[in-house]
């Protein structure tokens, strides 16, 4: 992908768009890519992604390998900064267009960013997470970022686990609302 659609596409490394089955029923959206994701290609292999596997791992039983994972902004904001509103814009066609087709039954979001975006709400994720929105064929359920319970602690792991718990019923159960 040579998109140049926003000022980020002169200082990145490379795109990092996604990764993942194809064929997922569970897509996570992250905000954008850091400095290990930058330079590997590949969303989540940092501290943020450790940490999302093994939670992911344990209230779900999924591997990396059963979900596909990807950033609302492909390009990493310089010094880790907030995405800016024209950014997230640039990219929104690439996030529509991969969760076209994937076409997830749900979709876990990372943070304010994704949750914002797909919700098409200014609803902090304080606000949105603990329950789960009707979304295309399925669920979005929001959940705070990896890189935020790294920051937050035992609370906030708690509530993240809780929210993937919500995820997973969804995925085995249907796609009704909480």
């Amino acid at each position: 992908m040579g998109c140049t659609r926003c000022p980020l596409s002169r200082i990145r490394t490379q795109v990092v768009f996604g990764v993942g089955d194809p064929a997922a029923e569970l897509m996570f959206v992250g905000e954008g890519p850091g400095q290990q994701e930058d330079l590997q290609g590949e969303p989540f292999v940092g501290r943020s992604g450790q940490l999302l596997d093994r939670l992911v791992y344990e209230e779900m039983g999924l591997r990396r390998d059963r979900f596909y994972i990807a950033n609302t902004v492909k390009c990493r904001p310089p010094g880790n900064r907030d995405p800016e509103p024209a950014e997230i814009a640039a990219c929104r066609p690439w996030l529509e267009t991969q969760v076209d087709l994937i076409d997830p039954k749900v979709v876990v979001t990372l943070g304010n960013f994704a949750a914002k975006l797909l919700l098409s709400t200014t609803d902090g994720i304080t606000k949105l997470r603990g329950r789960a929105y009707p979304f295309r064929r399925g669920v979005l359920v929001p959940t705070f970022h990896p890189a935020a319970v790294l920051r937050g602690g035992g609370h906030l792991t708690a509530q993240m686990r809780a929210d993937l718990v919500r995820a997973k019923q969804y995925l085995t159960v249907g796609a009704a609302t909480t």
